[in-house]
């Protein structure tokens, strides 16, 4: 983590800004820096992480420890801003900066230099904000889960940039990791954020993350694994986001982008490490502050569509493993309970982990007052588990089918507001489609 300081630019005009990016081309951003070991490492990034309508984070890992500055100018012209970073090694040379005062709507470039030296400046390197919340607007995601450093993940990184999403959201076993280990957990990481494709995708594009297990601990892991502290502490130096959790524990954060607010829920820190908030003869799944981030959150949004984003799914895998909501449903009850009670309109549940992708619209309207939806979209990698497909008599749509994401368009424009979800393949092709309205997720009188 960074100390970072935001003070104006100075002695830079946009036609310099664009014609030093211009002149590192769209390939390769920089020349190998020595490290202090004189050995090279890989300069990774710059990639986006949380973007609001008025702030962005821009994260980059450094080739050696020093002063780095960002620079961020408006495209429409205006003034820019400069935030100066450092990069040390007891941070792992990661740097993060939270540009704030932004236009809502708008796109800025940016460029990341040292001194008079331009270390990061593709003249792609684009960010945008959201548009103010409320302003009738349009949004594309994309969500998945599950991904190597395959060449069909590769595929699919490329495949999201080609459907022209405006935003990324990953859920978990990104990358596996199966260690709570610092080094192996740094490596990892590392491994991942320098495939070329994920480093092109999103430095033009926000994304957010959450665990599953194999990125948190292991298979089926809970947060009674030991070293998780560790898991964290990677995810808070590689993974921009405007917050981890409490600050203490957790990862669990949210964004609202146009019509949409997404809850990304951690599953796994807090799971069998306390009595249930919902019946305290069980164990949790969400843990009590969560649970009281997420009420608050929920009863707070103003978005046609909620998504509540997690590693699991939001039924029974019914298979030996105890990760799924089918577990903790007393926690999932109180969810729904919530819901209903409090009339949020809205509510789309989504979830990975399984290698197969499915669409399930319950039956939930004595409880929450509307029939709920989830998506669950995996893998992105190429292992699909057919025998996770199982038969529920919910299922509405269901694929296994490797190398996939969902692509989410959600529109306030219209009247109702609409929510259209498609399955993408590697190929570009729809495996299948499913939409709701916010008339179908509003709760019945």
């Amino acid at each position: 983590m960074t100390s970072n300081t935001d003070t104006p630019i100075s002695g830079i005009a946009r036609r310099e800004f664009l014609a030093g990016a211009v002149a590192l081309g769209a390939g390769a951003l920089v020349e190998s820096v020595p490290a202090q070991s004189g050995e090279k490492t890989p300069l990774l990034g710059p990639i986006l992480g949380h973007a609001d309508a008025e702030s962005a984070m821009v994260w980059m890992r450094a080739q050696s420890a020093g002063e780095y500055t960002l620079e961020v100018f408006p495209e429409s012209g205006g003034p820019a801003q400069r935030m100066k970073g450092e990069a040390r090694d007891d941070g792992d040379l990661c740097l993060q900066w939270r540009v704030t005062g932004l236009k809502p709507g708008s796109r800025f470039r940016y460029r990341i230099v040292q001194g008079e030296r331009v270390i990061a400046g593709d003249e792609r390197q684009v960010l945008s904000t959201a548009p103010k919340p409320g302003a009738p607007s349009k949004v594309r995601l994309a969500i998945s889960s599950c991904a190597k450093e395959d060449a069909g993940s590769r595929d699919v990184w490329n495949g999201m940039a080609g459907e022209d999403v405006e935003a990324v959201v990953l859920i978990g076993d990104t990358p596996y990791i199966d260690s709570t280990e610092l080094a192996t957990q740094t490596s990892r990481h590392r491994e991942f954020a320098a495939v070329p494709e994920y480093q092109a995708l999103l430095r033009s594009r926000p994304c957010w993350w959450t665990w599953d297990d194999h990125d948190f601990a292991g298979n089926d892991s809970s947060g009674i694994a030991s070293g998780k502290e560790n898991s964290r502490l990677v995810v808070t130096r590689y993974r921009p986001q405007k917050e981890y959790g409490d600050g203490e524990g957790g990862i669990y954060t949210s964004f609202r982008r146009g019509p949409v607010e997404v809850f990304l829920l951690d599953t796994r820190w807090y799971s069998m490490t306390e009595p249930s908030f919902a019946a305290p003869h069980k164990p949790t799944l969400l843990g009590a502050k969560q649970w009281e981030w997420l009420k608050q959150g929920l009863l707070a949004s103003t978005a046609p569509f909620k998504l509540l984003a997690c590693g699991v799914i939001w039924d029974d895998k019914e298979n030996s493993e105890s990760d799924d909501w089918g577990t903790y449903k007393h926690e999932l009850t109180a969810i729904q309970k919530f819901i209903g009670a409090n009339k949020i309109a809205g509510v789309v549940l989504v979830g990975g982990d399984i290698h197969a992708s499915r669409v399930l619209r319950y039956k939930t309207e004595k409880t929450v007052g509307y029939e709920l939806v989830q998506f669950i979209a995996s893998p992105i990698h190429g292992s699909t588990i057919p025998s996770l497909n199982v038969y529920h008599p919910d299922l509405v749509r269901s694929a296994v089918e490797p190398h996939v994401f969902l692509r989410v368009d959600a529109d306030d424009r219209v009247t109702p507001a609409r929510l259209d979800a498609s399955l993408i393949n590697r190929k570009g092709e729809t495996v299948f489609s499913y939409h709701v309205t916010a008339d179908d997720l509003r709760p019945k009188a």
